[in-house]
């Protein structure tokens, strides 16, 4: 059974991806259909900890090759995947030592088979903020000059995703407070 939906969501650090896709998916098993997350960088993180890497914030300091090889991996397992709806929680771009890395180059494209992408953005103000409060992760310091840089890459680079692989975009504002309206909204982008 092939997958029916490949919905890839997008949304830089601290715009409330998670508690959005926890929602959307709370919406679709209550449909009746069957659907499951898969984290591109946890995907990419076991295959690093069989390379004795063990914190995922390391992964983006490696050497480019080394992540397009866990890229590849990561995404070979997503497609395998079967199930109604796969969601594929990712970053539009990774920072790395060398500038910013495409989170979904052309060759991950071609495995994953995207039907839809969403992009998930909030206030930078928010978004700050979220960030600054979140102790479970090793973020880099960053202003916000910075965020608002990251939101306008996101938006170049899931439209570029989009006219790659003919897949619609659906831009998704997360503002604080109104998450049910966010995942309402991608639900009907997806067709769902």
């Amino acid at each position: 059974m092939a997958a029916a939906k490949r919905i890839v969501i997008v949304g830089i650090p601290g715009v409330g991806k998670t508690s959005l896709v926890n929602t959307i998916v709370e919406k679709i098993k209550s449909s009746g259909k069957t659907v499951l997350v898969k984290s591109f960088g946890s995907a990419m993180l076991e295959e690093a900890r069989r390379n004795g890497i063990r914190d995922r914030d390391v992964i983006r300091c490696l050497p480019t090759k080394e992540q397009e090889n866990l890229q590849r991996t990561a995404a070979e397992r997503i497609a395998n995947e079967e199930c109604d709806v796969i969601i594929i929680d990712t970053h539009a771009f990774i920072s790395t030592t060398s500038g910013y890395y495409p989170g979904l180059p052309e060759n991950i494209l071609r495995i994953l088979k995207p039907t839809n992408y969403i992009s998930v953005s909030a206030k930078p103000e928010e978004i700050y903020n979220r960030r600054m409060n979140d102790p479970t992760r090793n973020r880099d310091l960053v202003t916000m000059n910075i965020i608002k840089q990251e939101l306008d890459l996101q938006a170049a680079v899931i439209s570029a995703c989009s006219v790659v692989s003919g897949s619609p975009v659906k831009p998704i504002v997360n503002r604080e407070g109104r998450l049910v309206e966010a995942a309402n909204d991608v639900i009907r982008a997806i067709g769902l």
